[in-house]
């Protein structure tokens, strides 16, 4: 069952089937889990020696913003692989992506205000702006149209119903759909042209496996970017990642995170630090990536769930299971009691048409996507 408070608060149907699985597991069976998105590698070798020298001495507060290393460091990420200038005073360092929509939020909208998110989307886009008391508006995508957001669907909800800002991640979560060059521009047009705050959401930046990642910075200097290193450098449990804010933004963040969260976690900003030089490693991860997704797609497809094209980025395909269910909970719940194979409900993702979806991860190890579609294949035949 799905719980919803008063406010439209639910739960992370993510998190949930997880804790599921995890009770599974403690009984003694093996869940092949694609329910999360969690590479299925740690974090580069460097890193781990890094945090194992430090670990005496790094026991207290950074500054607010962050480490000045890793500040400088983030520096020259946008310099090699955006070609933009970016200064150090305007990146604050988060405790993950999450505490950067928070800070973003309270930062640049006064209470109450309303922020335009697309659905399907990332559930806490939506949990999170209803918890803090913002109001949302969703824009609608079309598998007929990619998933992808343009500026005339923005233009119409905004005149549907106006909104201050809109948070839009590129690659998405969880179709892994991504605009081009072009189509950034046209978001970004249209949002300046309606006095919009656009807020970009990298955090899969470095997984696009048709063109290299586009930032929002390399277009504009009016957005806020949120990025972290929990996808691309493997590291979701470190819980470290950051935000660029426009320059007449910086210094209420800077307050806010003073008193929200302090700063982010002395190791982890220290580990992220080394990861930003390890892309090589990462790099290697993401050729896992690319050969699960293919792998992946071409199983979903023979035992019959409804596929487009394989995703632009991210690790993941959210697929249609009209041919089994109109009940993606239910669903996800009797695959992971009965065959063993975690997914996550489309519910998590679109309240309105998610019963028709699931969302798979393929950011494991190939063995755990080859024995998942094995497992899937003898149970829904």
């Amino acid at each position: 069952m799905t719980d919803i408070a008063a406010d439209g608060l639910m739960p992370f149907h993510a998190m949930e089937i997880l804790k599921r699985a995890k009770a599974i597991e403690a009984g003694g069976r093996l869940v092949c889990h694609l329910e999360v998105g969690e590479p299925g590698s740690p974090p580069a070798p460097k890193v781990i020696e890094a945090v194992q020298r430090a670990l005496p001495l790094a026991q207290g507060y950074t500054n607010a913003k962050g480490l000045d290393a890793l500040r400088d460091g983030l520096v020259g990420y946008y310099q090699q692989q955006h070609g933009v200038v970016v200064d150090s005073d305007a990146i604050i360092c988060t405790m993950g992506s999450s505490a950067g929509f928070i800070l973003a939020f309270h930062t640049a909208f006064r209470p109450g205000a309303r922020i335009a998110i697309t659905r399907p989307g990332y559930p806490a886009y939506v949990n999170t702006l209803l918890g803090l008391g913002f109001a949302i508006s969703e824009i609608a995508l079309s598998v007929d149209h990619g998933w992808r957001l343009t500026g005339a669907d923005i233009a119409a909800a905004h005149a549907r119903e106006p909104f201050e800002g809109l948070l839009f991640a590129s690659p998405a979560n969880p179709t892994g759909a991504a605009v081009d060059r072009a189509g950034l521009a046209d978001i970004i047009a249209t949002c300046e042209r309606l006095g919009i705050t656009f807020i970009s959401d990298e955090i899969y930046h470095g997984l696009d496996y048709r063109a290299p990642s586009i930032s929002a910075l390399e277009l504009t200097k009016s957005a806020i970017i949120i990025n972290s290193f929990s996808k691309y450098y493997c590291m979701t449990g470190w819980r470290i990642g950051w935000m660029v804010l426009p320059e007449h933004m910086v210094r209420r963040a800077e307050i806010l995170q003073q008193n929200l969260f302090i700063s982010a976690p002395t190791l982890s900003q220290i580990a992220a630090t080394v990861a930003l030089g390890e892309r090589d490693y990462a790099e290697a991860q993401k050729a896992g990536y690319a050969a699960n997704r293919l792998v992946l797609d071409a199983g979903l497809r023979e035992i019959g769930f409804d596929v487009g094209d394989p995703s632009d980025g991210a690790f993941y395909a959210y697929a249609g299971i009209s041919r089994f269910s109109n009940d993606s909970m239910a669903f996800c719940e009797k695959l992971l009691d009965e065959a063993g194979v975690a997914m996550t409900p489309g519910i998590d993702f679109d309240r309105v048409n998610g019963q028709g979806y699931v969302r798979l991860s393929y950011a494991g190890k190939a063995q755990t996507i080859e024995r998942a579609l094995e497992r899937m294949s003898g149970f829904l035949r």
